[in-house]
């Protein structure tokens, strides 16, 4: 049975569209785009192309404030809020993952994602001892999936080392830690469960960074998805930079580039650390930019050379990594803004041709992130999946507003709360501005929040 949504305004692929009927097939894609006759099975005001979420550790959503104080020395900084992180993991149990996850992902539905990757270390039992049912914890992360109706790319992570040097993995990390015959089997694993899921669910892999995988273990990583999506960490710190330039002789973006065939399957998480030279040639290669500017600001990674990636013809993607808050206006106001205060202009990331920066962002990062999970998604046409969300059209922030003008006010002047609905390939998850499954959600993380903040 098909689905007809009506809309007053609708951002197709081929630009904006008015008093429009979107029909949706039984599989989740779109297979009309037409002028309304007033008989729809939903009526809304803007219809949008749902944005994916390009990185996230949901675990890290449970933590969220709790290493907002400085730590021992005079200089906080990504390295120290690290171990507050390592901490706080060792006491997850996977029925704990489970329920974050299934927290992070309603939160995200209902600030208008409607699909996710899951860039997923958190392997093993606190010490490093694998669960009896080897990947136990990316099992739960599938079921909270099921559970919120988001669309989903699983990135299980290869992490081998604690840094260039070869040392062991230590305390926390040790959670994280597989050799290469034991992530092969875990890998493996994971890919024989997925005839059982959605027929949306993807599957990647992700070796972490250069800092955690020997060079062996990115080309093990890459010979065991030869079509999914590939995600790296790469260049978030200056720390990082160092280090990966001591032991390989070159910048970290660099060294991919020149080492690994890096192309439009890849997403390079952060890159706020390249030299201009890298910042084209990542963006001619046709690798997506993984950017997650909240997490950026709140572990002061640095700033992310958007101008100069997009006017080479990159392409960004939108993530919330650390997930200390959940907010897609916010994370595509603060990729704005931080170009913004950096060169001391206005309107950075646009073009001559679009002039709206609020349409600007939205369209590239929902068809850059759409890219970076594998999915058909990130714009409204037929043929893509139904991932789409609808604006309140009667809110003060778009009131009267019309077209790329609903953009520019709803990113730089509004919140995620005038989303009214989501669908995710299809499916009609958020009605209202409320996830349908909310309060069984909610409940559960609250008892579990209270617990584990209890014994911190």
């Amino acid at each position: 049975m098909t689905i007809e949504i009506s809309a007053r305004q609708v951002l197709s692929a081929s630009g904006w569209l008015h008093d429009t009927k979107i029909t949706i097939d039984t599989e989740g894609f779109v297979v009309g785009i037409a002028e309304s006759d007033g008989h729809c099975d939903h009526s809304v005001g803007v219809l949008l192309p749902a944005m994916a979420n390009v990185h996230s550790h949901s675990f890290q959503r449970a933590m969220a404030g709790l290493a907002e104080k400085r730590g021992p020395t005079a200089i906080d900084d990504f390295w120290t809020w690290r171990q507050v992180m390592y901490r706080f993991l060792e006491l997850l149990s996977p029925d704990d993952i489970e329920v974050i996850a299934a927290q992070v992902q309603m939160e995200m539905m209902e600030a208008g994602y409607a699909a996710q990757a899951e860039f997923h270390y958190l392997h093993h039992a606190p010490g490093g001892k694998p669960y009896d049912q080897l990947d136990e914890t990316s099992l739960r992360h599938f079921k909270a999936a099921q559970l919120t109706g988001i669309g989903y790319t699983h990135l299980p992570v290869l992490y081998m080392q604690g840094g260039l040097d070869g040392r062991a993995l230590q305390g926390g990390q040790a959670r994280f830690g597989c050799d290469l015959e034991q992530f092969t089997m875990l890998y493996e694993r994971i890919a024989s469960r997925l005839g059982g899921m959605p027929s949306d669910f993807n599957l990647g892999v992700a070796p972490h960074s250069l800092r955690a995988v020997s060079t062996e273990g990115i080309e093990l990583a890459l010979g065991l998805c030869p079509e999914g999506p590939i995600h790296i960490h790469a260049a978030e710190q200056v720390g990082e930079v160092e280090e990966v330039v001591e032991s390989l002789g070159s910048r970290p973006v660099r060294w991919l580039l020149d080492h690994m065939p890096v192309d439009k399957r890849w997403c390079l998480i952060h890159a706020t650390q390249m030299e201009p030279d890298e910042t084209v040639s990542l963006a001619r290669s046709g690798a997506v930019a993984g950017i997650c500017p909240i997490t950026e600001a709140n572990l002061g990674d640095g700033i992310f050379d958007g101008q100069r990636f997009l006017g080479a013809g990159g392409m960004i993607g939108i993530g919330s990594d650390s997930n200390v808050r959940i907010g897609l206006t916010e994370e595509l106001r603060m990729l704005e803004v931080s170009q913004r205060l950096r060169d001391r202009r206005r309107s950075i990331l646009t073009d001559d041709h679009t002039l709206s920066n609020g349409r600007y962002l939205y369209e590239r990062a929902a068809r850059g992130s759409a890219r970076a999970l594998g999915r058909n998604s990130g714009r409204i046409e037929i043929g893509a999946l139904a991932d789409l969300i609808a604006l309140d059209s009667n809110s003060p922030v778009v009131g009267a507003l019309r077209e790329d003008a609903v953009l520019d006010a709803w990113i730089f002047a509004g919140k995620d709360d005038i989303i009214t609905d989501v669908w995710s390939a299809g499916r009609h998850m958020v009605r209202g501005g409320r996830h349908k499954n909310r309060h069984e959600i909610s409940a559960a993380y609250s008892e579990l929040n209270m617990r584990l903040r209890g014994t911190i």
